[in-house]
């Protein structure tokens, strides 16, 4: 499993886009939005190099957020030829709260220890219609098997609203 990134990444908040009063948002700020987040958006990518976007539920765990999803879909497909891979979450008003862009990796968690601690934290964001267990490398449930992905940041973006609006950029160290 690739190492937790560090908990400080490097820090800027980017002047074009950022009002004169703003501030860089901290890390640990992005990192509550992150775990309270109940929808993100993934954009992956197709064989013919088209963009395919479909929301999900996520959860962060060890520096990292976890999505899964069935071994057929068309992102399971998508991540077979390219990793790459951008997760968002936030509202959809321009005057109030934060967005967030994660872009990483997205590898394959099959630990059955890790995946046992991603089945307890779906169950306890999403409740109990979102309980997994644990197969060989994979989460089952009703609908199947289903392959868990771990997409650590390499590089975040904050977008705060409102008056002081801010665009802050968190890099991670490789």
């Amino acid at each position: 499993m690739p190492p937790t990134p560090a908990a400080e990444p490097a820090t800027r908040l980017d002047p074009r886009f950022s009002d004169p009063r703003a501030a860089a948002a901290p890390w640990s700020d992005a990192v509550a939005l992150l775990e309270a987040a109940e929808v993100f958006w993934l954009t992956t990518v197709r064989p013919d190099a088209r963009p395919h976007v479909t929301p999900l539920i996520a959860v962060w765990h060890d520096g990292a957020l976890h999505f899964c999803t069935g071994p057929a879909e068309r992102k399971a497909r998508n991540l077979r030829d390219n990793r790459s891979v951008v997760l968002t979450t936030g509202g959809n008003t321009l005057g109030e709260g934060s967005d967030l862009v994660v872009e990483g990796e997205a590898e394959r968690v099959t630990d059955t220890g890790t995946l046992r601690a991603l089945a307890a934290a779906y169950a306890g964001k999403y409740g109990p219609a979102w309980t997994f267990g644990v197969g060989d490398g994979v989460f089952v449930g009703d609908g199947g098997e289903a392959l868990v992905f771990r997409v650590a940041p390499r590089t975040a973006f904050g977008f705060t609203k409102g008056d002081a609006f801010g665009q802050t950029r968190w890099r991670f160290p490789r």
